[in-house]
This record gives structure tokens, C-alpha cells and sequence, in this order.
């Protein structure tokens, strides 16, 4: 075969060398170009931005098949595959064996969480004013197969709602308390432990919402959290009910339903909520009362750390859960590792990533109730720990630590967290590894998260074009004496340039919503940019100042309104 050129005609193996030789120059060129351009230095890492688009890509195609098996299961209820319980309830069908948590001295398997939570679901039903007769069957009272809860109607914070009529439901839930109504939140003042976790799974089934308190707060903010979500009954645990006593007053007026997860000495009207599990049935309740009427229905409430005043309840919806079962796919993490989780589980770094971040790849958690910087590698030896989920300051209790033998021939091979400063991270490397360290950053009210899968020290994520194609951001310029984002002529934001401060944004979409607080739309004041970079379009502001150097990294430099930093 020939080809024609230059008035004669060549054969096409020499035109393809010639053509070679021709562009050879221009390939020799393009690195010096792309430097010169500034491109050079973040092609560096575009084998690892690589790697990480397609795991992103294969997480979001595992996420939505797991929705649509959902749907073609349940045709009346397609949003099902976006909640808690069905994706707990297919992991005790797919491994009903393999362990799932373990708490000191006991082990769960995914079958026995599901059973336990079951019970818990059970319980709470009968304060719906369900009636499931002696030892849990379904009786009188219990609504039929085609009488769909609506979890999710009206998204109102207070969990109102028709009261369910009979059933012993008001005397076995704290007395003169009301049935508890379809989608009404119930709040958890309870430490790290299998019965947190039992209680959570089994209101998602119930079709009632959670509310996850800080285990600190008492009084006054205690009070506030508990009005600003609309909760309708309160599970403590006994621990906590000496310094509760001067709360109980204020809480029987609100007319909470109120239980202790626990035997003891229990005021009036508060019973043992795990003795009345212990009655019930383990069967499974109806799917159709833990499926959404939309995947933005709330679920969970969890509570901001109130650095710049009280509490504020951030909405979680059933789409957030699904999002947050990607988490340690994204981190690499598969379903033989073994997670160690020592944070609070009322923090979204606690249940969202690390437990649902768990039931998305069907892995094993070892959760403990209190860190301890000297049983670490101890645990970690015992139940053969390979992932370790950290806040930085669990690092730099370890690095301080004085060495011991358990902190050799770990297996250990990835940590995964946020705040881990430049410092600790190489020290923390340097004499437990060889160990990845995946530094991430988000919040628990955003649509916004980065990953550090590098390696690269001191850095919260990536920026490059590839991670912003798939999880949007960008970084604008801020006044921080105005306290006001900077606009240009046309009154659209301006993009910052690397090394310079900007304040992380990120589009609001079906994809990624923002669905703000319970008790009020002006708790979302300021949360919400408009016609950032065109007329109409709306985004999220993280209240965060972050940098982006020239190879694409970003690391946190300061939050807006507050001293904080990480």
C-alpha cells in the first residue's frame, strides 16, 4: 500500500518513519513546553490521579448497582437500596459468617448484627403502637404489607406526625409519653459499643430518624440538641444518669420518651430498653418501612462541634449513607481488612466513614470505646488489624508513646483519617511503617471531600482535573476583612492561582445537595454562594481556606470566622 506526498509516492512503512523522525523534535519539546507552562510538575502524579479516577469510577458504578439490585427487588419501594438496613440486611444474606464487629472481648457476625438489630427494631415499633404479640410475631395493631410508611413525609425536623393508635407502645417507652409517630427522630446519648450500633440499625428499620448527641453536653446545649432536631424520646446510657438527674425534669416536659440502654436503678417512667429487646422477636420487620420516599430524605441528624456557638443539627440523608459506603472503597480497603475505629460514633468520622464506610465493603471494624495509645499494637497484633481510621491526634499520642514490642511485625498497612500534621505524619511513617497514609478532609454538613492518595506529607488532597471531573470543587478568593468571597466586574467569583489561599466551594446539584440544619433555614445563612462563576448557578461554601501549589496538592490553611485548623 503506498501513499502520495511531496509529488512522489512512498511506501506507507517509510512515510510512518519518516513521520516519526518528523515529530520526534516536537516530542522532545512538549515536557520543556509543559513546563514552561507549568503543567510539568502535577504530570509528575497523573499515574496515581489515574489509578484513583478509575476506583472512583468503579466505587460510583458498585454504588448504583447496588441501588438498582435494590429497586428491581422492591419495584414499591426503588429507593430502598439507599438505606441502612437493606445494605446491612445483604450483607447478613451475601456473609452471614464473617465477623463484623468486635468489642473487647465479644465478636458479631453480619448475621447476628442483623438479628440484634432486628430486636431493636422490634422494640421501637411497639413505641410506633405496632402490637407484634407474645415473643414478637406480627398481631393486631401491625400495619399491613400494602400500608407504606412514609419516613421522609414532609422532612420536618420534629418528627411529628399522626400518633399510630394502640398497642402498649406509650407504657413500655417511658410512661405518658405519646406513640412515637412515622419518621419521628429518637436521640442516642450512648459511648462507642455494639448496643449504639444495634439501636441505630434498628430505628433505620423502624422508619424513625437518629440523632447522634455528644456524649458530653448536659444542660443547657443538651436541651438545645434535643428541641433543634424535634426528638421524641431519648436512649441514654446508665453511666451518664447521675450526671443527667438535674436534666430529667426539663426532658419529661418535653415529653420525651425516655430509656436507659441497661440495667440499673432507673427513675420513674425510664426502662431498660435492652431488656425489652431481649422480649422481642429477631425476625425481620416489613423492608417497606425503612425504604425513602426519596433519596434526600433525612435520616440521621448529627451535630456540628458549635465552634462559633451552640450545636447545629446537620441533615444526613439516605444518599449521604450510600455516598459514605464508598468511603473505603475509595481508600483502597477490601472486604478481608480489618478496621481499627476508636473515635466517637456521634462524629461523622466515627459512624458515616468508618461503620457505614465498613457495610459498604463488608469488612470487619474492631471498635473501642476509648482510645488507648498503649493498648494499640497490642490490639492490633491480636485481631490481626490491617486499617487504622485516625484523627491526627491519635498519632501524635502514638508517636509519644515509648517503644514496645507489639509495635513490630504489625500488619498494618494503611491509615486513614484528617488532621495529621507534616511533623507527626514523617514521624508516624518513619518508625510504624512501611505504611500508607491517606489524609482526607470534609465536613459533616458538606457535598464536598478530598483524598490525599499520594502519600504527599502535610497535603489534604488533589486538585487535579481528573478528581475535579468526577468530585467538583474549586477554590475562589476571599476577603477575610469583609469576610466576603472577592467578585469581579461582573459580579462572578475569581479562581485563585497556585499558592494562594482560596476559599473551597463546590456545586449544589441532585448529585451533590446541600440540605442544610434542623430548626430553620437561617442556620444555613452564608452556606450557600449564588452566581459564583455564572448567572444562576449555586454553590457550597465550606467556610474553609485552603492552597493549591503547582503539582495540584492542596493542604488547609485557615477556617474563616474562627481560630480552628486541624
Amino acid at each position: 500500500m503506498f501513499v502520495s506526498g511531496w509529488n512522489q509516492t512512498v511506501p506507507t512503512e517509510e512515510a510512518g518513519s519518516m513521520a516519526a523522525l518528523l515529530l520526534l523534535p516536537l516530542l522532545l519539546l512538549l515536557p520543556l513546553l509543559l513546563m514552561k507552562l507549568h503543567l510539568w510538575p502535577q504530570l509528575r502524579w497523573l499515574p496515581a490521579d489515574l489509578a484513583f479516577a478509575v476506583r472512583a469510577l468503579r466505587c460510583k458504578r458498585a454504588l448504583r448497582a447496588r441501588a438498582l439490585a435494590a429497586a428491581a427487588a422492591d419495584p414499591e419501594g426503588p429507593e430502598g437500596g439507599c438505606s441502612l438496613a437493606w445494605r446491612l440486611a445483604e450483607l447478613a444474606r451475601q456473609r452471614p459468617t464473617h465477623t463484623f464487629l468486635i468489642h473487647g472481648s465479644r465478636r458479631f457476625s453480619y448475621s447476628e448484627a442483623e438479628r440484634k438489630s432486628n430486636r431493636a427494631a422490634r422494640a421501637f415499633l411497639r413505641a410506633r403502637g405496632w402490637d407484634w404479640g407474645p415473643g414478637g410475631d406480627s398481631g393486631a395493631g401491625s400495619p399491613g404489607e400494602g400500608e407504606r410508611a412514609a419516613p421522609g413525609a414532609g422532612d420536618a425536623a420534629s418528627g411529628s406526625g399522626a400518633a399510630l393508635a394502640g398497642g402498649d407502645g406509650a407504657a413500655r417507652g417511658g410512661g405518658a409519653a405519646a406513640p412515637l409517630a412515622p419518621g419521628a427522630t429518637v436521640a442516642l446519648l450512648l459511648p462507642a459499643g455494639p448496643e449504639f450500633l444495634w439501636l441505630w440499625f434498628g430505628l433505620a428499620k423502624a422508619g424513625l430518624r437518629t440523632a447522634f448527641v455528644p456524649t458530653a453536653l448536659r444542660r443547657g446545649p443538651l436541651l438545645h440538641c434535643l428541641r433543634s432536631c424535634g426528638a421524641r424520646a431519648l436512649v441514654l446510657a446508665p453511666e451518664f444518669l447521675e450526671s443527667l438527674e438535674p436534666d430529667l425534669p426539663a426532658l419529661r416536659t418535653m415529653g420525651l420518651h425516655l430509656w436507659a440502654a441497661g440495667p440499673g436503678t432507673h427513675p420513674a417512667g425510664m426502662s431498660d430498653l435492652l431488656a425489652e429487646m431481649s422480649t422481642e422477636g429477631d425476625g425481620p420487620v416489613p423492608g417497606y418501612l425503612s425504604s425513602p420516599q426519596s433519596i434526600t430524605d433525612t435520616c440521621l441528624y448529627i451535630f456540628t462541634s458549635g465552634t462559633t456557638g451552640l450545636p447545629k443539627a446537620a441533615r444526613i440523608s439516605h444518599l449521604k449513607i450510600l455516598q459514605c459506603q464508598g468511603f473505603y472503597q475509595l481508600c483502597g480497603v477490601h472486604q478481608e481488612d480489618v478496621i481499627y475505629l476508636a473515635l466517637p460514633l456521634y462524629h461523622m468520622s466515627g459512624s458515616l466513614l468508618g461503620i457505614v464506610g465498613c457495610l459498604g465493603i463488608g469488612a470487619t471494624v474492631v471498635l473501642k470505646s476509648k482510645f488507648s495509645a498503649g493498648q494499640f499494637w497490642e490490639d492490633c497484633q491480636q485481631h490481626r488489624v490491617t486499617v487504622f481510621q485516625y484523627i491526627g491526634e491519635l498519632c501524635r499520642y502514638l508517636v509519644n508513646q515509648p517503644p514496645n514490642k507489639a509495635e513490630q511485625g504489625h500488619k498494618v498497612r494503611l491509615a486513614v483519617g484528617s488532621g495529621l500534621r507534616p511533623d507527626t505524619w514523617e514521624r508516624f511513617v518513619r518508625r510504624f511503617g512501611p505504611l500508607q497514609v491517606l489524609e482526607t478532609y470534609g465536613l459533616t454538613e458538606g457535598n464536598v471531600a478530598t483524598i490525599n492518595y499520594t502519600g504527599q506529607r502535610g497535603a489534604v488532597g488533589r486538585a487535579s482535573w481528573l478528581y475535579k471531573h468526577i468530585f467538583p470543587f474549586s477554590l475562589i478568593r476571599y476577603d477575610v476583612t469583609t469576610g466576603e468571597p472577592i467578585r469581579d466586574a461582573r459580579g462572578h467569583c475569581v479562581a485563585t492561582s497556585p499558592g494562594e489561599p482560596g476559599l473551597l466551594v463546590a456545586p449544589v446539584s441532585q448529585q451533590s445537595p446541600f440540605l442544610g440544619y434542623a430548626g430553620g433555614p437561617e442556620l444555613a445563612q452564608g452556606k450557600l454562594l449564588k452566581d459564583v462563576f455564572r448567572p444562576g448557578d449555586v454553590f457550597f461554601n465550606t467556610g474553609d481556606l485552603l492552597v493549591c501549589d503547582d503539582q495540584g496538592f492542596l493542604r488547609f490553611h485557615d477556617r474563616t470566622g474562627d481560630t480552628f485548623s486541624p
